[in-house]
């Protein structure tokens, strides 16, 4: 059985897209988020972490059955309406899973029967860890989960509380390596926009037409030890960001794919050097505005590798993949991933 992670972990990871948009912003006509001062691109951990989610549900059979799941996802009740997260969480009382008498009892309690306030509280505990034992991304991202007995089973009083867990995998907001802009793209369609319209309507787009993203995370491992993460849910997040990245095939993320992975790993529990996506940058380009491909341009890691040695007595090994067209140098001692 995997173990719980003993020791710190810090990644980079970076992806390029091509004529699409990365990560819409709802707020401003879903058009790809750049800071106005830079001409940076960013994507918000949000959009990673739906994609790994997404890969997990769609491959890896964490569908809900056998005991694998994934938190945060759509699922509508018997009336068709989308669940919110107090009835999400409703959705693990169950004895499935548990070994303790007393736990078995006292959810087979909650099924038939009325419950005390001590009760809602000790079935809230067994609620936190059902989720945890079956919800991969609960294990990595963590989550705040509201909880709230119906009225109807308290034997008296109300009961509303929360369940938190800080999740070990913490990802900053990723950034393009370069500047870029937005480029319209507005298409047709052959249905009108209402009745009693005599054409079709026109639909706004927007687009990059390339933009190399880089995003840093953190693998803490005081906080592995609350969500019971293993090293086995650390392989499986790393073929997520690959692998995920890679088949997000949707009609706004056609065009993505996973360049390069980086994953230090610590000898010492509370160490990490910090901003690896900082310590790298492209070189060897005409214009940054007309990148087109990872021909392009290189992958300079000179400042990375610099940081790296001089912390060398801190860290146990450095694993990486990458895609075979990057050019990029890599240190000989690295240990090339199996994803």
């Amino acid at each position: 059985m995997s173990e719980t992670i003993k020791n710190r972990s810090e990644l980079l990871f970076c992806y390029d897209i091509t004529d699409a948009n990365p990560n819409g912003d709802p707020l401003d006509e879903n058009k790809p988020r750049i800071d106005e001062e830079t001409n940076i691109n960013f994507v918000t951990d949000v959009r990673l972490k739906r994609t790994i989610r997404d890969y997990f549900f769609e491959h890896k059979g964490f569908n809900g059955k056998n005991g694998k799941d994934i938190f945060i996802r759509e699922i509508k009740d018997e009336d068709e309406y989308v669940k919110d997260i107090k009835q999400r969480v409703m959705d693990f009382i169950k004895t499935d899973g548990l070994a303790d008498k007393n736990e078995i009892e006292l959810v087979k309690k909650y099924l038939k029967d009325k419950i005390t306030i001590k009760d809602a509280q000790n079935l809230k505990k067994i609620i936190g860890k059902t989720i945890l034992n079956e919800n991969i991304d609960t294990r990595l991202f963590g989550a705040t989960y509201a909880v709230e007995f119906p009225k109807t089973k308290m034997g008296g009083g109300k009961f509303t509380s929360s369940i938190t867990y800080t999740g070990p995998v913490q990802f900053k907001i990723g950034r393009s390596l370069h500047e870029v802009r937005i480029k319209p793209n507005g298409h047709s369609f052959t249905m009108s926009s209402g009745e009693k319209k005599k054409q079709g309507s026109l639909a706004p787009e927007y687009i990059l037409p390339y933009s190399f993203i880089a995003f840093h995370g953190i693998i803490n491992q005081n906080a592995a030890q609350h969500t019971k993460m293993t090293d086995a849910d650390v392989k499986l997040l790393l073929e997520g960001m690959w692998l995920g990245t890679k088949n997000l095939i949707s009609r706004s993320k056609f065009g993505q794919m996973p360049r390069f992975l980086v994953k230090v790993n610590y000898r010492y529990s509370n160490f990490f050097i910090g901003d690896l996506d900082k310590k790298i940058k492209l070189t060897n380009f005409d214009n940054e505005f007309k990148i087109r491909s990872i021909k392009d341009f290189k992958l300079d890691m000179s400042e990375l590798n610099d940081a790296l040695k001089e912390n060398n007595d801190k860290i146990e090994s450095i694993e990486y993949f990458m895609d075979s067209g990057l050019r990029v140098d890599i240190p000989s001692d690295w240990i090339k991933l199996t994803l």
